[in-house]
């Protein structure tokens, strides 16, 4: 996978928001366009748009991108709603994390769950993952994942 797409309503704040609550830092690379190819590409008339890459984990590029035009509307999504996908990220003390995200007033869904066999749950090879599920600035579902150890 090269990288991930994640449409934002305001591009710098939302930077800032990943580097400051996720770690994860801008690699300088961005890009702009108001062009009818690119338009044409993504199937949005008349797009205008502005993004930057980062650098999530090893090897996978998150990249924010914010359409200028057309005007976005807000996400809605919910996460049994075809098509909306969410972003995982693999950390190594999800209790700590989460202390960290209430601090911050981010917005976390409910405490962490640790996926185990009973009450309506076959965890399967992932029994013991610890999971966490928050909302970015624009309420767009994240997940943090803790492999058991």
């Amino acid at each position: 996978m090269h990288h991930i797409g994640v449409p934002v309503s305001d591009l710098a704040r939302s930077v800032r928001w990943y580097e400051d609550v996720l770690g994860i830092a801008p690699s300088g690379v961005t890009i702009s366009a108001t062009n009818p190819a690119i338009g044409a590409v993504v199937e949005v008339e008349n797009a205008s748009m502005r993004a930057s890459f980062a650098l999530a984990g090893d090897n996978v590029l998150l990249e924010l991108i914010q359409y200028d035009s057309p005007q976005p509307r807000p996400f809605t999504g919910r996460n049994s709603d075809v098509g909306v996908m969410h972003l995982c990220f693999e950390i190594d003390d999800l209790d700590s994390a989460h202390r960290d995200l209430v601090r911050r007033g981010v917005h976390v869904n409910a405490d962490p769950v640790v996926l185990q066999d009973g009450d309506g749950v076959e965890a399967g090879a992932l029994a013991g993952t610890k999971i966490l599920y928050l909302r970015d600035p624009d309420g767009i579902q994240l997940e943090l994942f803790e492999l058991p150890s």
